[in-house]
C-alpha cells in the first residue's frame, strides 16, 4: 500500500457496515466517550447529516480510503468552532491497516484541508495519557502537549490523564 494514495472522502451509506462494528467495539469507548452501542437507524441518520454543511452541524467524519480498500480507517473534525477558528480532531484507524503511516498520512490531509478550506487556525486533540500510539502520531504531525486533565475520564474501574495537544496552522 502506498502512502501516497491514500485521500479522504466523504462518508456514504455504503459504510454502515463497518461504521457499525468500529463504532460498536466496546475497546474504542474509552476514548470516545461512549457508553453504550450505536442502532443502525442512528448511524444511518449519521451519515445522511453528514451532507450538511460543517458550519452548521460543527461536525464532519471522512474516510481514510485509497482506490484499493474502500474503508482504511475515520477521521473526524468536532466541536468545530468556525469564530474562533477551532475543530477537535479524531482518529481511528481499522487494526490491520496500523502502523503502516496512514494515519499520518490522513491527520496532514486533514490539516491541510482544514487550513485551506475551512479557515481553521488550531486544531486540537484531547488523548488518554496511555496512548502512546495516538500521541506519537500527533507530535509526528506537530501538535505540541499544551496541557494535563488529571483524572479526567472514567473506565476500567478507575480515574485516568488525559492530555491536550495542539496545533496553530497559521
Amino acid at each position: 500500500m502506498k502512502i501516497e494514495d491514500i485521500f479522504l472522502r466523504a462518508l456514504e451509506p455504503s459504510d454502515i457496515k463497518i461504521l457499525m462494528q468500529l463504532e460498536n467495539d466496546e475497546s474504542h469507548w474509552k476514548y470516545s466517550n461512549t457508553t453504550e452501542p450505536f442502532s443502525k437507524k442512528l448511524l444511518i441518520s449519521f451519515i445522511a447529516e453528514q451532507k450538511r454543511d460543517i458550519f452548521e452541524v460543527k461536525q464532519k467524519r471522512y474516510v481514510i480510503s485509497n482506490q484499493k480498500i474502500p474503508t482504511l480507517g475515520f477521521i473526524d473534525l468536532f466541536n468545530f468552532e468556525p469564530l474562533h477558528r477551532r475543530a477537535g480532531v479524531g482518529i481511528l484507524i481499522i487494526e490491520k491497516f496500523r502502523g503502516k503511516g496512514l494515519g499520518k498520512k490522513a491527520l496532514d490531509l486533514l490539516i491541510s484541508h482544514s487550513k485551506k478550506n475551512l479557515n481553521i487556525n488550531c486544531l486540537f486533540a484531547n488523548i488518554a495519557f496511555e496512548n502512546k500510539a495516538s500521541i506519537s502520531l500527533f507530535k509526528s504531525s506537530g501538535f505540541i502537549k499544551v496541557g494535563l486533565k488529571k483524572s479526567w475520564n472514567f473506565y476500567h474501574n478507575s480515574f485516568h490523564d488525559e492530555y491536550l495537544y495542539q496545533k496553530l496552522l497559521s
